[in-house]
């Protein structure tokens, strides 16, 4: 159901409009449910997204496909469950590593197909091999890395360095267009944000919608900021003081981008969602310094787990949708909502028909335009030996870890979002009924993935590296 940010007021729904919006999807890389302001964050703020959500839709329900990066962009991209995409675990970030399969549409190119010119700027880690790369997967002109991480001024791939196999020395990672390129010095957040300033002019100057993909890298590790945003946080330690400014930059960012994008006269007509791809990190890496305890730096809010767990902490995240033209503003809704919804949804809004595509996320237009609660439906979630689901208020999840590495916290482990928002109490035992269906409910469905991935996706038949494997 509906709740909205002053008290006493209803929002103004709008009529669908026919003009076919501009749409720019906003993504950053392990950021914490509670690391935004207008998500009660406290210790720092971050005013443009505040600014978004206020006139749009705040989300407080908005869920990642998956904990780790790779399948939650593939999740975001396709419209379906990572394993029904092709991509259930980190990528390798060695250049010939595969990873989204070329026949699995994106929404680059559903949009494409209808017009749009497509465009991304940021980080790819769907696959670095020709196949795989943002031009095959519908993107006309596209900038970043394509790898899991890199340095924010180098640009190289330095994860693998301490590991065997492919990838063990460091790698360059920054392309334009599918051609190396280098910017050595320049801090990536900002490039990221000046090639989605130039691409937006671009599209204006051909008078084409467009779609504007822009996944920043941050606040992922390496912990890099520049000392104009750490000045802003010196009363934080350490850890929260660079976290703060990497998500500051973005924030400021995203500013700049919406800024020109009024400048050039579509505010209006534009549609922006904003989301991050997984729970905050407790790798050790994002010390920088070989400390070995976990780093605190991130926050889920009053959410468990973190990346890499099913928990809430590591699937729940920030979720906003803003279109001036058709959404009105001030409203926060609570509906369980996934990031596979996006492509029905910009694809409803671009005039396109979602059902000429497989697509396992829903149509969110219903719900954010005209208050019409979506169609009660199961959420599911795997991680290696984690698997999740949600009905209604209720959270199931099976070897449910908190952390990357750590041994189960509970074989199963049921709780009431509707009065534990933080899974704190096991209610497993109230409705034993209950908990068996939900739980041959999950198990079904995580059948149905394997048997999928092992008769079209498993890596020993395409002869990649992809489920299992290390950035």
């Amino acid at each position: 159901m509906a709740a909205f940010v002053a008290p006493g007021t209803l929002p103004t729904f709008l009529p669908m409009p026919t003009k076919r919006p501009n749409i720019i999807l906003f993504l950053t890389d392990d950021q914490g449910y509670g690391d935004l302001s207008c998500m009660g964050c406290t210790d720092f703020r971050t005013p443009h997204l505040d600014a978004l959500a206020h006139g749009g839709v705040l989300f407080t329900d908005w869920y990642s496909n998956s904990p780790v990066c790779s399948p939650s962009r593939a999740a975001l991209l396709t419209g379906r469950y990572p394993g029904n995409a092709g991509v259930r675990s980190i990528l390798a970030g060695h250049r010939t590593a595969t990873g989204l399969p070329s026949h699995v549409p994106t929404l680059a190119t559903a949009l494409r197909d209808q017009g749009y010119a497509t465009y991304m700027s940021g980080k790819w880690h769907l696959g670095l091999a020709e196949a795989s790369r943002p031009h095959n997967h519908g993107f006309e002109h596209w900038f970043g890395h394509m790898a899991g991480c890199i340095d924010y001024y180098s640009h190289i791939f330095y994860w693998g360095a301490n590991n065997p196999g492919p990838g063990i020395s460091p790698t360059h990672d920054l392309w334009q267009d599918g051609e190396e390129i280098w910017e050595d010095g320049r801090y990536f957040t900002e490039l990221i944000t000046e090639h989605a300033i130039e691409y937006g002019r671009d599209a204006a100057r051909k008078e084409q919608p467009f779609f504007l993909y822009v996944p920043y890298n941050a606040p992922h590790y390496p912990m890099h900021a520049p000392e104009k945003y750490v000045d802003r946080f010196r009363h934080l330690p350490w850890d929260r003081r660079i976290m703060a400014a990497m998500i500051s930059a973005v924030d400021d960012s995203v500013g700049q981008i919406l800024a020109e994008v009024e400048r050039l006269g579509l505010g209006q007509d534009t549609m922006s969602v904003f989301t991050a791809d997984n729970g905050p990190s407790r790798e050790t890496r994002n010390w920088l310094d070989g400390t070995l305890d976990p780093y605190y730096g991130g926050s889920a809010g009053s959410l468990k787990g973190h990346k890499f767990s099913l928990y809430d902490g590591g699937i729940r995240e920030p979720g906003i949708l803003h279109w001036p033209a058709a959404v009105a503003g001030g409203q926060v809704l609570s509906e369980p909502v996934a990031s596979m919804d996006v492509f029905p949804t910009a694809l409803s809004a671009a005039g396109g028909d979602p059902s000429a595509f497989e697509l396992d996320g829903t149509n969110l237009l219903p719900y954010v335009c005209d208050e019409q609660d979506p169609a009660p439906r199961d959420l599911f979630w795997e991680m290696g030996p984690q698997t999740a689901m949600r009905r209604g208020s209720m959270k199931l999840v099976l070897q449910g870890k908190l952390v990357e590495e750590a041994p189960p916290e509970d074989d199963i482990h049921l709780a009431d979002l509707s009065d534990d928002m933080g899974e704190r109490i096991n209610v497993k035992d109230r409705d034993p009924r209950l908990t068996q269906e939900l739980k041959e409910s999950a198990e079904t469905w995580r059948a149905g993935i394997e048997e999928r991935w092992e008769r079209e996706f498993s890596p020993q038949r395409q002869g990649t590296v992809t489920h299992g494997s290390t950035p």
